[in-house]
């Protein structure tokens, strides 16, 4: 589970599901579901809240989400069952 950077959404990963479901944080009701081909795990926000990154482990991929549309916005090949992700900011 992640928020985004403004709260105002919640982004749930379902490893035993198919996807990832979305929430209004104040209102608890669900925005979007996505299906993503299988079971998700880690989420990571990209820092200015555009995006969102879930791994797909069932999949071996990282779903890039548009955040503005929730839409799948790309796919990063991960190789073998991705899990947790982590932001790095080079300086």
């Amino acid at each position: 589970m992640k928020f985004t950077p403004d709260g105002k959404l919640v982004l749930i990963s379902l490893l035993g599901g198919s996807g990832l479901v979305i929430l209004h944080s104040a209102t608890h009701k669900e925005i979007k579901r996505i299906d993503l081909g299988g079971g998700a795990a880690g989420i990571q926000m990209q820092p200015d809240g555009s995006r969102a990154y879930v791994a797909c482990t069932g999949g071996d991929y990282v779903a890039v989400i548009d955040l503005k549309t929730l839409e799948i916005a790309g796919r990063i090949n991960a190789g073998p069952e991705p899990d947790g992700l982590a932001w790095s900011l080079r300086r």
